[in-house]
């Protein structure tokens, strides 16, 4: 590997780190009708019912699959909800134990931590769904078990460095890699598997794959001759990508997410 990237601090970023005890609880969701989706922005609005510990909820409506490598059907939607330390009892009752409902079907629900150094967003952050350019990217990514600490460090010392130039430069809107600690339902039919959610809100005209942008972010910090096959290549061998969706913002009232975090590079 390429050697590691040591960015400069801003304090125009918030970076997220596992320490931070920032948690979300995940849920893939098929809904089958108009009202079910009302159902679910009206709850996301109303993300303050969980209490002081919750930062805020988002959801995201399926519109399109970029990279696909499961049969499985696609799900309608994500949705994420943020908390501070660790979930609240109630929002498990509520989102996962009674959630099933006419209209309606969980598919899994999941409690994500943050990746190391690869969780990036404005302090300012406001979220895009008044940029109709962009879209919310979602990577459902599985790292093989035995290799999860080696991707960890792939992870800070080049993606999240990467991605945090990208924020930066409005390129991206945020750069969030969670992955999963627990897996608390899973729908039997459910027939795809994922250990790791990327999402990323983006412009999808010119975008070519985290790679290229990736690659281009570090340029100028990479060895000289040094490139994306020095900085990237151990990637494959460590996970595969079962499904890459783009998605249209439901809503989006995590704007408290980044707020009281350490910089970001």
């Amino acid at each position: 590997m390429a050697s590691t990237i040591h960015p400069s601090y801003d304090p125009d970023l918030a970076r997220v780190e596992p320490d931070d005890r920032l948690v979300a609880l995940a849920r893939t969701i098929q809904a089958r009708d108009p009202e079910a989706e009302t159902a679910l922005k009206d709850g996301a609005v109303d993300w303050a019912r969980f209490g002081e510990t919750c930062l805020g909820q988002a959801l995201y409506r399926h519109r399109s699959v970029y990279q696909n490598a499961s049969d499985a059907p696609v799900w309608s939607h994500l949705e994420l909800s943020y908390f501070r330390n660790m979930v609240s009892a109630d929002a498990i009752l509520e989102l996962v134990v009674n959630a099933q409902s006419f209209g309606m079907n969980v598919l899994r629900a999941e409690i994500l931590l943050t990746t190391p150094s690869s969780f990036i967003l404005p302090r300012n952050w406001q979220g895009s769904a008044d940029r109709p350019e962009r879209q919310a990217s979602l990577e459902y990514i599985h790292v093989l078990p035995k290799y999860l600490n080696e991707y960890r460090d792939a992870m800070r010392e080049y993606c999240g460095p990467a991605a945090s130039k990208l924020v930066r430069a409005n390129r991206f809107g945020t750069f969030r890699a969670m992955e999963t600690a627990a897996v608390i339902y899973r729908d039997p039919g459910l027939k795809i598997e994922w250990n790791q959610i990327h999402l990323c809100e983006l412009n999808v005209d010119g975008f070519q794959g985290f790679g290229k942008e990736f690659e281009t972010a570090l340029r100028e910090d990479l060895p000289e001759g040094a490139g994306f096959s020095d900085a990237f290549a151990d990637l494959g061998r460590m996970r595969t990508v079962p499904r890459w969706t783009l998605n249209d913002f439901v809503v989006e009232a995590d704007l408290a997410v980044g707020q009281g975090c350490r910089s970001a590079p």
